[in-house]
Protein backbone atom coordinates (compact mmCIF):
# COMPACT_ATOMS: atom_id res chain seq x y z
CA UNK A 1 0.00 0.00 0.00
CA UNK A 2 2.57 2.73 1.30
CA UNK A 3 5.19 1.79 -1.85
CA UNK A 4 6.02 3.81 -4.57
CA UNK A 5 5.13 2.34 -7.74
CA UNK A 6 7.34 2.69 -10.61
CA UNK A 7 4.26 4.91 -12.33
CA UNK A 8 4.82 7.27 -9.32
CA UNK A 9 8.38 7.94 -8.80
CA UNK A 10 9.33 10.48 -11.48
CA UNK A 11 6.21 12.26 -9.76
CA UNK A 12 6.85 12.10 -6.21
CA UNK A 13 10.84 13.49 -6.88
CA UNK A 14 9.11 16.51 -8.55
CA UNK A 15 6.97 16.74 -5.19
CA UNK A 16 9.70 16.15 -2.87
CA UNK A 17 12.21 18.91 -4.37
CA UNK A 18 8.92 22.03 -4.35
CA UNK A 19 8.03 20.97 -0.32
CA UNK A 20 11.89 20.64 0.17
CA UNK A 21 12.40 24.02 -0.83
CA UNK A 22 8.96 25.97 0.69
CA UNK A 23 10.29 23.67 3.86
CA UNK A 24 13.57 25.59 3.86
CA UNK A 25 12.01 29.15 3.12
CA UNK A 26 9.72 28.69 5.99
CA UNK A 27 12.61 27.66 8.40
CA UNK A 28 14.96 29.78 7.12
CA UNK A 29 11.84 32.82 7.76
CA UNK A 30 11.42 31.60 11.69
CA UNK A 31 14.63 29.93 12.47
CA UNK A 32 16.39 32.78 13.91
CA UNK A 33 14.13 32.56 17.25
CA UNK A 34 13.15 29.03 17.02
CA UNK A 35 16.39 27.19 16.94
CA UNK A 36 17.60 28.74 20.21
CA UNK A 37 17.49 25.88 22.95
CA UNK A 38 16.84 28.69 25.75
CA UNK A 39 12.82 28.71 24.69
CA UNK A 40 11.15 28.32 27.93
CA UNK A 41 7.70 28.62 27.06
CA UNK A 42 5.52 28.28 24.10
CA UNK A 43 4.83 31.80 24.20
CA UNK A 44 7.71 32.99 21.39
CA UNK A 45 6.39 30.51 18.92
CA UNK A 46 2.72 32.23 19.05
CA UNK A 47 4.25 36.13 18.99
CA UNK A 48 6.78 34.87 15.89
CA UNK A 49 4.86 32.95 14.01
CA UNK A 50 2.26 34.62 11.65
CA UNK A 51 1.07 32.68 8.69
CA UNK A 52 -2.44 33.26 8.09
CA UNK A 53 -4.69 31.93 10.62
CA UNK A 54 -2.33 28.91 11.27
CA UNK A 55 -1.62 28.11 14.90
CA UNK A 56 1.54 27.04 16.39
CA UNK A 57 0.44 24.94 18.75
CA UNK A 58 2.50 21.46 17.62
CA UNK A 59 5.55 23.89 17.96
CA UNK A 60 4.92 24.51 21.61
CA UNK A 61 3.89 21.47 22.39
CA UNK A 62 7.33 19.17 20.77
CA UNK A 63 9.04 21.92 22.81
CA UNK A 64 7.08 22.07 25.97
CA UNK A 65 4.55 19.38 26.18
CA UNK A 66 1.08 19.95 27.10
CA UNK A 67 -2.37 19.48 26.40
CA UNK A 68 -2.47 22.74 24.84
CA UNK A 69 -4.51 22.05 21.77
CA UNK A 70 -8.40 22.25 22.14
CA UNK A 71 -9.06 19.02 23.10
CA UNK A 72 -12.98 18.64 22.13
CA UNK A 73 -11.47 19.36 18.58
CA UNK A 74 -8.31 17.27 18.73
CA UNK A 75 -8.84 14.64 21.79
CA UNK A 76 -5.73 12.53 20.79
CA UNK A 77 -3.07 15.01 18.95
CA UNK A 78 -0.99 15.73 22.10
CA UNK A 79 -0.70 12.04 22.47
CA UNK A 80 0.29 11.61 19.08
CA UNK A 81 2.82 14.10 19.40
CA UNK A 82 4.38 13.20 22.15
CA UNK A 83 7.18 10.91 20.92
CA UNK A 84 8.39 13.77 19.08
CA UNK A 85 8.36 15.99 21.91
CA UNK A 86 11.04 13.14 23.94
CA UNK A 87 12.98 13.06 20.54
CA UNK A 88 12.76 17.00 19.95
CA UNK A 89 14.47 17.50 23.70
CA UNK A 90 17.21 14.39 23.13
CA UNK A 91 18.25 16.24 20.43
CA UNK A 92 18.08 19.80 22.17
CA UNK A 93 20.80 17.68 24.92
CA UNK A 94 22.50 16.88 21.92
CA UNK A 95 23.00 19.97 20.10
CA UNK A 96 21.90 22.40 22.06
CA UNK A 97 19.59 23.44 19.26
CA UNK A 98 15.80 23.17 18.91
CA UNK A 99 15.33 21.42 16.22
CA UNK A 100 11.19 21.56 16.28
CA UNK A 101 11.26 22.84 12.66
CA UNK A 102 12.78 20.13 11.12
CA UNK A 103 11.33 17.30 12.87
CA UNK A 104 7.85 18.35 11.84
CA UNK A 105 8.89 19.33 8.52
CA UNK A 106 10.14 15.69 7.84
CA UNK A 107 6.46 14.84 9.07
CA UNK A 108 4.68 17.06 6.71
CA UNK A 109 6.83 16.08 4.14
CA UNK A 110 6.14 12.73 4.52
CA UNK A 111 2.04 13.47 4.94
CA UNK A 112 2.29 15.56 1.52
CA UNK A 113 4.20 12.52 -0.62
CA UNK A 114 1.75 10.25 0.46
CA UNK A 115 -1.13 12.62 -0.16
CA UNK A 116 0.16 13.17 -3.57
CA UNK A 117 0.23 9.45 -4.11
CA UNK A 118 -3.18 8.63 -2.88
CA UNK A 119 -4.89 11.20 -5.46
CA UNK A 120 -2.60 10.41 -7.79
CA UNK A 121 -4.32 6.71 -7.39
CA UNK A 122 -7.47 7.56 -6.47
CA UNK A 123 -7.65 9.23 -10.10
CA UNK A 124 -5.72 6.20 -11.75
CA UNK A 125 -7.39 3.35 -10.25
CA UNK A 126 -10.88 4.70 -9.03
CA UNK A 127 -11.79 7.05 -11.37
CA UNK A 128 -9.89 5.59 -13.96
CA UNK A 129 -8.39 8.75 -16.07
CA UNK A 130 -5.28 8.69 -18.16
CA UNK A 131 -1.71 8.90 -16.75
CA UNK A 132 -0.91 12.39 -17.59
CA UNK A 133 -4.00 13.55 -16.59
CA UNK A 134 -4.20 12.46 -13.06
CA UNK A 135 -0.28 14.18 -13.18
CA UNK A 136 -2.30 17.29 -14.44
CA UNK A 137 -4.96 17.03 -11.78
CA UNK A 138 -2.54 16.52 -8.78
CA UNK A 139 -0.52 19.48 -9.81
CA UNK A 140 -3.97 21.42 -10.17
CA UNK A 141 -4.88 20.90 -6.41
CA UNK A 142 -1.09 21.65 -4.74
CA UNK A 143 -1.32 24.57 -6.63
CA UNK A 144 -4.37 25.63 -4.67
CA UNK A 145 -3.35 28.50 -2.01
CA UNK A 146 -4.03 26.78 1.15
CA UNK A 147 -3.07 23.34 0.30
CA UNK A 148 0.69 24.80 -0.84
CA UNK A 149 0.02 26.80 2.49
CA UNK A 150 -0.87 23.80 4.98
CA UNK A 151 2.00 21.93 3.45
CA UNK A 152 4.69 23.63 5.75
CA UNK A 153 2.95 25.13 8.18
CA UNK A 154 3.03 23.40 11.82
CA UNK A 155 -0.16 22.66 12.12
CA UNK A 156 -2.46 19.19 11.54
CA UNK A 157 -3.69 20.07 8.55
CA UNK A 158 -1.67 18.38 6.31
CA UNK A 159 -1.92 14.99 8.34
CA UNK A 160 -5.70 14.97 8.51
CA UNK A 161 -5.17 15.40 4.54
CA UNK A 162 -3.04 12.89 4.20
CA UNK A 163 -5.58 10.49 6.43
CA UNK A 164 -8.33 11.43 4.42
CA UNK A 165 -6.97 10.84 1.00
CA UNK A 166 -5.82 7.50 2.33
CA UNK A 167 -9.51 6.55 3.58
CA UNK A 168 -10.71 7.83 0.30
CA UNK A 169 -8.85 5.59 -1.12
CA UNK A 170 -9.06 2.48 0.59
CA UNK A 171 -12.84 2.93 0.31
CA UNK A 172 -12.62 3.21 -3.60
CA UNK A 173 -11.05 0.25 -3.54
CA UNK A 174 -12.96 -1.64 -1.48
CA UNK A 175 -16.37 -0.58 -3.08
CA UNK A 176 -14.48 -1.31 -6.17
CA UNK A 177 -13.83 -5.23 -5.12
CA UNK A 178 -17.42 -5.24 -3.33
CA UNK A 179 -15.36 -5.62 0.26
CA UNK A 180 -16.92 -4.32 3.24
CA UNK A 181 -15.53 -2.47 5.35
CA UNK A 182 -14.76 -4.60 9.19
CA UNK A 183 -15.21 -3.34 12.46
CA UNK A 184 -11.79 -3.26 12.49
CA UNK A 185 -10.97 -1.22 9.99
CA UNK A 186 -13.55 1.40 10.73
CA UNK A 187 -12.44 1.57 14.68
CA UNK A 188 -8.75 1.88 13.27
CA UNK A 189 -9.30 4.87 10.76
CA UNK A 190 -11.28 6.43 13.01
CA UNK A 191 -9.85 6.73 16.50
CA UNK A 192 -6.72 7.88 14.39
CA UNK A 193 -8.74 10.31 12.01
CA UNK A 194 -10.56 11.74 15.25
CA UNK A 195 -8.11 11.86 17.28
CA UNK A 196 -6.40 14.33 15.53
CA UNK A 197 -9.55 16.06 14.86
CA UNK A 198 -12.93 15.26 15.63
CA UNK A 199 -14.87 15.91 12.64
CA UNK A 200 -12.77 13.95 10.51
CA UNK A 201 -14.19 11.16 12.78
CA UNK A 202 -17.28 11.79 10.87
CA UNK A 203 -16.14 11.22 7.54
CA UNK A 204 -14.99 8.01 8.18
CA UNK A 205 -18.70 6.81 9.22
CA UNK A 206 -19.50 8.42 5.81
CA UNK A 207 -17.19 6.55 4.08
CA UNK A 208 -18.18 3.00 5.92
CA UNK A 209 -21.76 4.09 5.41
CA UNK A 210 -21.16 4.26 1.27
CA UNK A 211 -18.98 1.28 1.59
CA UNK A 212 -20.92 -1.02 3.57
CA UNK A 213 -24.54 -0.12 2.86
CA UNK A 214 -27.29 -1.62 4.46
CA UNK A 215 -24.60 -3.11 6.27
CA UNK A 216 -23.81 -0.17 7.95
CA UNK A 217 -26.28 -0.83 9.68
CA UNK A 218 -26.44 -3.89 11.05
CA UNK A 219 -26.55 -3.90 14.89
CA UNK A 220 -23.02 -5.20 15.45
CA UNK A 221 -21.52 -2.96 13.33
CA UNK A 222 -23.40 -0.40 14.14
CA UNK A 223 -22.86 -0.85 17.73
CA UNK A 224 -18.88 -1.70 17.32
CA UNK A 225 -17.46 0.27 14.86
CA UNK A 226 -19.56 3.18 15.30
CA UNK A 227 -21.70 4.28 18.75
CA UNK A 228 -19.03 2.75 21.16
CA UNK A 229 -15.69 3.99 19.46
CA UNK A 230 -17.95 7.28 19.36
CA UNK A 231 -18.99 7.62 23.19
CA UNK A 232 -14.98 6.24 24.30
CA UNK A 233 -13.46 9.11 22.12
CA UNK A 234 -16.25 11.70 23.65
CA UNK A 235 -15.58 10.11 27.08
CA UNK A 236 -11.98 10.85 26.73
CA UNK A 237 -11.81 13.97 25.80
CA UNK A 238 -14.15 15.06 29.24
CA UNK A 239 -11.26 12.91 30.99
CA UNK A 240 -8.59 15.12 29.39
CA UNK A 241 -10.59 18.20 29.80
CA UNK A 242 -11.33 17.49 33.73
CA UNK A 243 -7.77 16.44 34.53
CA UNK A 244 -5.35 18.48 32.17
CA UNK A 245 -7.62 21.43 31.14
CA UNK A 246 -10.01 22.54 33.62
CA UNK A 247 -7.85 23.15 36.34
CA UNK A 248 -5.97 25.59 34.16
CA UNK A 249 -8.98 27.16 33.17
CA UNK A 250 -10.17 27.73 36.66
CA UNK A 251 -6.89 29.29 37.40
CA UNK A 252 -6.64 31.45 34.78
CA UNK A 253 -10.52 32.31 35.69
CA UNK A 254 -9.58 33.12 39.20
CA UNK A 255 -7.00 35.33 37.80
CA UNK A 256 -9.17 37.11 35.71
CA UNK A 257 -11.93 37.86 38.29
CA UNK A 258 -9.41 39.06 40.64
CA UNK A 259 -7.84 41.55 37.78
CA UNK A 260 -11.48 42.39 37.47
CA UNK A 261 -12.74 43.11 41.13
CA UNK A 262 -9.65 45.92 41.30
CA UNK A 263 -10.85 47.03 38.13
CA UNK A 264 -14.50 47.32 39.23
CA UNK A 265 -13.18 49.06 42.66
CA UNK A 266 -11.23 51.21 40.90
CA UNK A 267 -13.88 52.51 38.42
CA UNK A 268 -16.22 52.33 41.47
CA UNK A 269 -14.35 54.90 43.30
CA UNK A 270 -13.99 57.45 39.94
CA UNK A 271 -17.79 57.05 39.93
CA UNK A 272 -18.43 57.63 43.88
CA UNK A 273 -15.76 60.52 43.43
CA UNK A 274 -17.55 62.36 40.56
CA UNK A 275 -21.02 61.69 40.68
CA UNK A 276 -23.75 64.68 41.73
CA UNK A 277 -26.24 62.27 43.09
CA UNK A 278 -26.03 62.44 46.53
CA UNK A 279 -29.19 59.20 47.33
CA UNK A 280 -26.74 56.22 48.39
CA UNK A 281 -28.78 53.82 46.87
CA UNK A 282 -29.41 55.90 43.41
CA UNK A 283 -25.71 56.24 43.40
CA UNK A 284 -25.31 52.89 43.86
CA UNK A 285 -28.01 51.64 41.04
CA UNK A 286 -26.30 54.20 38.53
CA UNK A 287 -22.84 52.82 38.91
CA UNK A 288 -24.15 49.18 38.40
CA UNK A 289 -25.70 50.36 35.10
CA UNK A 290 -23.12 52.28 33.99
CA UNK A 291 -20.55 49.77 34.63
CA UNK A 292 -22.71 46.79 33.13
CA UNK A 293 -22.50 48.97 29.76
CA UNK A 294 -18.67 49.54 30.38
CA UNK A 295 -18.32 46.24 30.09
CA UNK A 296 -20.89 45.20 27.54
CA UNK A 297 -18.90 47.85 25.13
CA UNK A 298 -15.36 46.96 25.66
CA UNK A 299 -16.55 42.66 25.47
CA UNK A 300 -18.36 44.09 21.74
CA UNK A 301 -14.87 45.65 20.90
CA UNK A 302 -12.81 42.69 22.16
CA UNK A 303 -15.08 40.06 19.86
CA UNK A 304 -15.04 43.27 16.83
CA UNK A 305 -10.60 42.94 17.05
CA UNK A 306 -11.28 39.23 16.56
CA UNK A 307 -13.99 39.57 13.50
CA UNK A 308 -15.94 36.60 14.43
CA UNK A 309 -19.58 36.63 13.99
CA UNK A 310 -22.17 36.28 16.90
CA UNK A 311 -22.67 32.70 18.20
CA UNK A 312 -25.92 31.08 18.69
CA UNK A 313 -26.63 31.64 21.96
CA UNK A 314 -26.44 28.50 24.25
CA UNK A 315 -24.43 27.16 26.94
CA UNK A 316 -22.66 24.27 25.32
CA UNK A 317 -18.83 24.51 23.71
CA UNK A 318 -19.97 23.35 20.44
CA UNK A 319 -22.64 26.74 20.22
CA UNK A 320 -19.71 28.84 20.91
CA UNK A 321 -17.77 27.96 18.31
CA UNK A 322 -20.78 28.82 15.26
CA UNK A 323 -21.41 31.80 13.88
CA UNK A 324 -25.05 33.52 12.20
CA UNK A 325 -23.80 36.88 11.33
CA UNK A 326 -20.52 36.40 8.97
CA UNK A 327 -22.42 37.05 4.77
CA UNK A 328 -22.11 34.05 3.53
CA UNK A 329 -21.82 35.35 -0.43
CA UNK A 330 -19.03 37.14 0.02
CA UNK A 331 -17.05 34.50 2.92
CA UNK A 332 -17.40 32.16 -0.11
CA UNK A 333 -16.50 34.52 -3.08
CA UNK A 334 -13.63 35.83 -1.45
CA UNK A 335 -12.08 32.84 0.92
CA UNK A 336 -13.96 29.42 0.76
CA UNK A 337 -13.44 29.54 -3.35
CA UNK A 338 -11.59 32.48 -3.25
CA UNK A 339 -7.95 32.79 -0.93
CA UNK A 340 -8.39 28.47 -0.36
CA UNK A 341 -7.31 28.61 -4.20
CA UNK A 342 -5.96 32.30 -5.01
CA UNK A 343 -4.30 34.33 -2.16
CA UNK A 344 -4.86 37.73 -2.11
CA UNK A 345 -2.04 40.13 -2.57
CA UNK A 346 -3.48 43.03 0.19
CA UNK A 347 -3.21 41.70 3.78
CA UNK A 348 -0.73 38.53 2.68
CA UNK A 349 -1.30 35.53 4.57
CA UNK A 350 -2.65 37.60 7.52
CA UNK A 351 -4.52 36.22 10.53
CA UNK A 352 -7.77 37.60 10.82
CA UNK A 353 -7.22 37.40 14.61
CA UNK A 354 -4.84 40.11 14.61
CA UNK A 355 -4.65 42.77 11.51
CA UNK A 356 -6.78 40.98 8.43
CA UNK A 357 -10.14 42.48 7.89
CA UNK A 358 -12.82 39.30 7.39
CA UNK A 359 -13.65 40.19 3.75
CA UNK A 360 -10.38 41.12 1.21
CA UNK A 361 -11.08 41.37 -2.34
CA UNK A 362 -8.58 40.81 -5.25
CA UNK A 363 -6.79 43.29 -6.92
CA UNK A 364 -6.87 41.66 -10.33
CA UNK A 365 -10.56 40.35 -12.43
CA UNK A 366 -8.41 37.80 -13.51
CA UNK A 367 -8.28 36.51 -10.66
CA UNK A 368 -12.25 35.95 -10.23
CA UNK A 369 -12.26 34.25 -13.61
CA UNK A 370 -9.85 31.95 -12.59
CA UNK A 371 -11.95 31.10 -9.58
CA UNK A 372 -15.54 31.09 -11.53
CA UNK A 373 -13.70 28.91 -14.39
CA UNK A 374 -12.53 26.40 -11.44
CA UNK A 375 -15.67 26.11 -9.84
CA UNK A 376 -17.58 25.53 -13.00
CA UNK A 377 -15.32 22.86 -13.84
CA UNK A 378 -15.66 21.70 -10.42
CA UNK A 379 -20.15 21.74 -11.13
CA UNK A 380 -19.69 20.26 -14.51
CA UNK A 381 -17.25 16.90 -13.13
CA UNK A 382 -20.01 16.73 -10.42
CA UNK A 383 -22.78 16.41 -13.27
CA UNK A 384 -20.97 14.29 -15.71
CA UNK A 385 -20.03 11.77 -12.30
CA UNK A 386 -23.40 11.72 -10.78
CA UNK A 387 -24.01 8.29 -11.29
CA UNK A 388 -20.39 7.19 -9.51
CA UNK A 389 -21.41 5.80 -5.78
CA UNK A 390 -17.53 6.71 -5.43
CA UNK A 391 -18.22 10.39 -6.23
CA UNK A 392 -20.97 11.19 -4.09
CA UNK A 393 -18.97 9.31 -1.35
CA UNK A 394 -16.31 12.09 -2.10
CA UNK A 395 -19.27 14.66 -2.14
CA UNK A 396 -20.84 13.74 1.30
CA UNK A 397 -18.25 14.78 3.13
CA UNK A 398 -17.83 17.93 1.05
CA UNK A 399 -20.71 18.55 2.07
CA UNK A 400 -20.58 17.56 5.54
CA UNK A 401 -18.11 20.15 5.57
CA UNK A 402 -20.11 22.81 4.12
CA UNK A 403 -22.76 22.22 6.75
CA UNK A 404 -20.28 23.01 9.66
CA UNK A 405 -18.64 26.04 7.96
CA UNK A 406 -21.44 27.82 6.16
CA UNK A 407 -24.43 26.92 7.99
CA UNK A 408 -22.96 26.81 11.12
CA UNK A 409 -20.14 28.82 10.49
CA UNK A 410 -17.61 27.19 12.47
CA UNK A 411 -14.19 28.66 11.02
CA UNK A 412 -16.10 30.60 9.01
CA UNK A 413 -13.62 33.84 9.47
CA UNK A 414 -10.61 32.04 8.14
CA UNK A 415 -12.59 29.11 6.82
CA UNK A 416 -9.45 28.85 3.81
CA UNK A 417 -7.25 27.31 6.70
CA UNK A 418 -9.65 24.32 6.55
CA UNK A 419 -9.21 23.98 2.79
CA UNK A 420 -6.86 20.54 3.33
CA UNK A 421 -9.74 18.89 4.77
CA UNK A 422 -11.63 19.31 1.37
CA UNK A 423 -10.45 20.68 -1.48
CA UNK A 424 -9.44 17.64 -2.98
CA UNK A 425 -13.25 16.94 -4.36
CA UNK A 426 -12.57 19.12 -6.40
CA UNK A 427 -10.27 17.69 -8.46
CA UNK A 428 -11.45 14.48 -7.93
CA UNK A 429 -14.79 15.62 -9.57
CA UNK A 430 -12.60 17.22 -12.19
CA UNK A 431 -11.19 13.57 -13.05
CA UNK A 432 -14.92 12.98 -14.10
CA UNK A 433 -14.67 15.42 -16.59
CA UNK A 434 -11.01 14.51 -18.12
CA UNK A 435 -12.14 11.47 -18.65
CA UNK A 436 -13.66 11.93 -21.89
CA UNK A 437 -12.37 15.65 -22.15
CA UNK A 438 -11.30 16.81 -25.97
CA UNK A 439 -7.43 18.19 -25.94
CA UNK A 440 -8.68 22.10 -25.40
CA UNK A 441 -10.24 21.48 -22.02
CA UNK A 442 -6.75 20.04 -20.56
CA UNK A 443 -4.39 22.81 -22.25
CA UNK A 444 -7.52 25.21 -20.18
CA UNK A 445 -6.91 23.27 -16.89
CA UNK A 446 -3.38 22.82 -17.68
CA UNK A 447 -3.57 27.11 -18.09
CA UNK A 448 -4.93 27.65 -14.51
CA UNK A 449 -2.20 25.01 -12.90
CA UNK A 450 0.34 27.18 -14.27
CA UNK A 451 -1.23 30.49 -13.17
CA UNK A 452 -1.74 29.13 -9.60
CA UNK A 453 1.82 27.64 -9.01
CA UNK A 454 3.36 31.04 -10.15
CA UNK A 455 0.56 33.13 -9.08
CA UNK A 456 0.32 31.42 -5.27
CA UNK A 457 4.79 30.50 -5.09
CA UNK A 458 5.87 34.01 -6.05
CA UNK A 459 3.27 35.05 -3.46
CA UNK A 460 3.96 32.91 -0.87
CA UNK A 461 7.74 32.63 -1.24
CA UNK A 462 8.16 36.22 -1.05
CA UNK A 463 6.43 36.81 2.33
CA UNK A 464 8.71 33.66 3.67
CA UNK A 465 11.62 35.32 2.60
CA UNK A 466 10.57 38.83 2.25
Amino acid sequence: MFRIQKEERWLVLVFVLISVFLHACCIYCFSGTFLQESIENGSVFYSQFHVSGYDPITYAVVTHWGTTYQVFRHPLLAFMVYPLFLLNNGLIALTGYNLVQFLLAAILLACNIYSVVFLYRILREIIGVRRYDAVLLTFLFYGFAHIMVASIVPDHFTVSMFLLLFALYLSGRWMREGRQMTILQTVILFVITAGITLSNGVKIFIDALFVNGKGFFRPKYLLFAVILPAGLMWAFANWEYRVYVRPQEKAHQAALAKKGEIARQRAYKTFMDTTSITNPEEKQRAFTILYKRQLKKEAEERWAKLHKGLPIKGKSIFLRWTDITTPRWDSMVENLFGESILLHQDYLLGDTLRDRPLIVTYRWWVCYVVEAIIVLLFLTGLWLGRKSRFLWLTFAGFAFDMVIHLVLGFGLNEVYIMASHWAFVIPIAMGYLLVHSSSWLRLLVASITLFLWLYNGILLVGYLLG
